[in-house]
């Protein structure tokens, strides 16, 4: 037996801890900015993935009017750093409503590295990051979906194996519904069977 829930008759929260449920695991994007006035934010954001590859574009959604989305706007350069498992108290602690003029980097205790190509700095545990500036934004309702250009990828040299990011040593952490958070886990691998291949089967 199935059980229906429709949008249109129950409120928004309730519907958004459905859909946060069930659209799982979801990346998270640990996105660090810098207000106009100077203040270095970083915040993760859920509603993350690749949009293009060329140009290489990525986008996080914004749900609601935050630190990070207005200083996107404002200064046009965010930084994806990869969310790490060592690091899942930092990640959560950094998702707290900090004022706009307090910064998680040094409320929390964060260790920065400089950028190469933008201004907002990178976390310096972080094994990944991605430079990016503003391509656009789409507003969706009461949330806003923020298109960032990648100008300059690094990489932590740990986590490469032949010149490939290894999951394993990458370790991600991804959102699940509630406050339940996951990690990699076990991985299995298969090939794309091409059609010729498959008609032969």
């Amino acid at each position: 037996m199935r059980v229906d829930f429709d949008p249109d008759t129950m409120t928004s929260n309730a519907f958004y801890r459905l859909l946060t449920a069930v659209v799982v695991p979801r990346p998270i994007a640990w996105v660090s900015t810098v207000s106009a006035a100077g203040t270095a934010n970083l915040a993760p954001h859920s509603f993350f993935t690749i949009a293009a590859v060329e140009p290489p574009i990525v986008q996080f959604t914004s749900v609601g009017r935050k630190d990070t989305l207005r200083n996107v706007e404002a200064t046009g350069e965010f930084v994806v750093s990869l969310a790490p498992e060592q690091l899942f108290e930092e990640i959560n602690a950094t998702g707290t409503d900090f004022p706009p003029e307090q910064g998680e980097f040094e409320a929390v205790g964060i260790a920065q590295e400089p950028s190469l190509l933008v201004k907002p700095p990178r976390v310096a545990a972080s094994p990944v990051a991605l430079e990016c500036r503003l391509h656009s934004t789409l507003g969706l309702g009461d949330s806003t979906v923020v298109f960032g250009r990648v100008v300059h990828a690094v990489v932590d040299d740990a986590v490469l194996v032949d010149g490939h990011p290894e999951i394993t040593r990458l370790r991600p952490l991804s959102r699940l519904g509630r406050n339940e958070w996951g990690t990699a886990g076990e991985t299995r691998e298969i090939a794309r069977i091409p059609f010729e291949r498959w008609q032969d089967r």
